[in-house]
């Protein structure tokens, strides 16, 4: 709705064509003693009468000449002359002087009724001019009020002379209760004031909302012109700023009252909620030339507290469901553009989809919608949001599941898959600076993004690794001359590809490419673990361990040049280099103890995989390597994975194998030496009997012929 703007209707001119007649007229000779009274004890424009003392009033107040009569006031009340209002008071005096001194019955009856008639007259024309206080000049306001407030008086004097022993031929006229009357008409013209039609408003605007506005403008409008105008000429006893604002606040909250019985629609309930609890108290009663004026009225709310709770939760509950129609309405809009083939928008050289602008956007805006009515309610509504946009995107990640499985042969695939994959940063940053959710929930709210990111990770390297595999089969195959131009081809290959990724967002390409160095490292530590390789001589061990070290530097090299943010792998093959130079078990142990410590899904079985290359330790000494792997270190599941990616079975049965075949070496060369040079299994120069010696080492898996020859057994 639109700002109440504090500003005053016109009104209209006081009409004094009347009076001026009357003025022209010849006044009766009784009145003009009566005037001539008043004249003389007259206040200083500006002052009311009312600000006289409350004393005890004379029998004739304020009268020394002879009282006019009756006729005489009539006439003066007829032409609206304020001033027979004491003549009049004087005269219902003395008929209670009468009354007291044993007047017959009947005349008092007579005379009682003369007197009621002119009070009604008088009565007229005093409420007359307080219905329509901007309209009357202030002289005439002022002897309105006084004659309320002298009537008032009265109300009070003749409480405490009914309470004396006595009784009275005189019907009860009083308490007269004027100021009640006027009360009444105060509310009566705030009922027809706030109950006109409004004028024609907005394209777009309801007519409940016009009726709102239209209200809430004229009360404001209206206890703005009695704070500035009428305030400073009633009497403190009027309390006319909190009698107008009751008046107006009962007759807002009664049309309130009535719409809150229907059934209403989710417009109209949003309307509702947003005058009682925000426009209301906070553009009305608080603005700012009235907060300090109803300060201690106690106008209180336009709707019971249990009433307002029930619309809240009406509106929570629209509000929902509304989000979670135009959110499916929006996945399935964009849903339709994939299986079409449309290619996704470029916004600065990256896929842009509009489908999380546009989640975000009905989110927010019924988050502010909340928050325009109270922030609880925006607090409240903010946990119901997330919980459908939870739903949302783990309905997005099936939707983007399959179209990742039925749109593989599309010409745009892959840009729509970047897109996707780009909508994950929106979404995040939206929940971590706007929402600002905590850490716990976010992460099991961003789960199904996480998981459409991987996906998505997935298919734009499945080329990528395709082209890889044959290249890390040749790695654990051939001779060792060729590894270092295989590395070379393998960087060769994941470099081509790369231009491939350039339109992920920059977060995006250096996670990607952290998922790219981390394949490269497993599998360098899987063709590692897959070679049947068995080193006697700490020579042996140390210069496999400065290969080893020289690509690792070669992999590192090229993934952090290339936006790797992956730390955390730098260790991963110099360490296992290390493990393979030294030669001190208790080194070892310390060495294996602070790998574990970094990658805490190290095994026994990837351990001895490594271990098994080491030729030259003994059985005892492995099995007590391995044991520092029993030690609880305290190190929770890793955050992180690399070893769990490499199944240790098929390393440590491999390990096995290995130290098997070397114990069963061993003891048949214990056995041939006991039979003598050229005898059993043994040949004379300690190979197997008849067999060539490369029939010898054929029986390790692969074979050791990937080695250079100083290295060869």
């Amino acid at each position: 709705s639109e700002d109440l703007v504090p500003s005053l209707e016109a009104g209209v001119a006081p009409d004094r064509e009347e009076e001026e007649a009357s003025k022209k007229k010849k006044k009766p000779k009784g009145l003009a003693n009566m005037f001539s009274v008043f004249t003389k004890g007259k206040k200083k424009k500006g002052q009311l009468g009312s600000a006289e003392p409350e004393g005890e009033p004379e029998s004739r107040p304020g009268l020394d000449g002879p009282l006019p009569t009756v006729e005489e006031l009539k006439a003066a009340l007829e032409r609206g002359r304020l001033e027979a209002a004491r003549p009049l008071l004087a005269l219902e005096r003395e008929l209670q002087a009468a009354a007291a001194g044993g007047a017959g019955e009947e005349e008092l009856v007579r005379r009682q009724s003369k007197v009621e008639a002119l009070y009604a007259l008088l009565r007229d024309q005093v409420l007359g001019v307080l219905r329509r206080p901007l309209e009357a000049a202030p002289e005439r306001l002022g002897q309105a009020l006084a004659v309320v407030a002298e009537q008032e008086r009265e109300d009070r004097r003749a409480a405490a002379a009914a309470a004396a022993p006595g009784t009275s031929a005189l019907a009860a006229t009083r308490p007269r209760r004027w100021l009640q009357l006027w009360r009444r008409c105060v509310a009566e013209a705030a009922e027809e004031r706030m109950g006109r039609r409004p004028a024609a408003g907005a394209e777009g605007r309801s007519e409940a909302e016009n009726v709102f506005l239209h209200m809430g403008r004229t009360m404001k409008e209206d206890l703005e012109a009695v704070v500035e105008r009428l305030k400073p000429l009633f009497p403190a006893e009027f309390g006319v700023v909190a009698t107008y604002a009751q008046s107006y606040h009962e007759h807002f909250a009664a049309h309130l009252a009535a719409m809150a019985q229907f059934e209403l629609c989710e417009r109209d309930t949003y309307m509702l909620l947003v005058w009682v609890q925000n426009l209301y108290p906070n553009d009305v009663i608080n603005s700012p030339k009235l907060v300090g004026e109803l300060q201690g009225v106690g106008l209180g709310s336009l709707l019971p507290p249990k009433q307002i709770r029930l619309l809240e939760a009406t509106f929570l509950s629209n509000e929902a469901a509304n989000v979670k129609e135009l959110m499916a309405r929006a996945l399935e809009l964009e849903s339709q553009r994939w299986a079409q083939d449309v290619a996704p928008q470029r916004l600065d050289g990256h896929c842009h989809s509009e489908l999380a602008i546009d989640i975000i956007q009905i989110i927010s805006q019924a988050q502010a919608k909340a928050e325009s009515i109270t922030p609880d309610l925006g607090t409240q509504i903010k946990q119901v949001l997330l919980a459908e946009l939870a739903a949302l995107l783990r309905s997005y990640q099936r939707t983007f599941d399959e179209f990742l499985e039925r749109c593989k042969k599309l010409r745009n695939y892959r840009a729509n898959v970047m897109a996707n994959i780009n909508n994950c940063l929106s979404f995040r940053t939206s929940m971590e600076q706007k929402w600002q959710v905590p850490q716990d929930p976010l992460s099991l709210l961003l789960g199904p993004l996480s998981e459409l990111k991987h996906r998505g990770f997935d298919i734009l390297l499945q080329n990528l690794l395709t082209d890889l595999k044959p290249l890390f089969k040749k790695f654990t195959q051939t001779c060792w001359a060729t590894p270092t131009e295989t590395l070379e081809k393998i960087i060769a290959t994941v470099g081509g590809r790369l231009p491939e990724f350039l339109e992920l967002q920059d977060c995006f390409r250096e996670e990607l490419m952290e998922v790219i160095h981390l394949h490269l490292v497993k599998e360098y530590i899987i063709c590692l673990s897959k070679r049947c390789l068995v080193l006697k001589t700490a020579e042996q061990q140390q210069h496999l361990a400065r290969h080893i070290l020289a690509n690792a530097d070669v992999i590192q090299h090229f993934c952090t040049q290339n936006g790797s943010p992956a730390t955390w792998l730098h260790p991963a093959l110099p360490t296992l280099a290390e493990i393979i130079r030294l030669q001190d078990p208790s080194a070892i142990k310390i060495e294996v103890a602070t790998y574990a410590t970094c990658y805490p899904d190290f095994s026994k079985g990837h351990l001895s995989a490594i271990l098994a290359i080491k030729g030259n330790l003994s059985t005892s000494e492995v099995r007590s390597i391995r044991s520092i792997l029993d030690v609880n270190t305290g190190v929770q599941e890793p955050s992180r994975s690399l070893f769990s990616l490499i199944k240790p079975r098929a390393t440590e049965s491999w390990a096995w194998q290995v130290w098997n075949r070397r114990q069963n070496w061993k003891g048949k060369k214990q056995r041939n030496s006991s039979l003598g040079p050229g005898k059993g299994l043994l040949g004379p120069h300690g190979t197997l009997g008849a067999q060539p010696a490369s029939e010898t080492t054929s029986r390790l898996p692969h074979g050791p012929c990937w080695l250079p020859r100083e290295l060869r057994p």
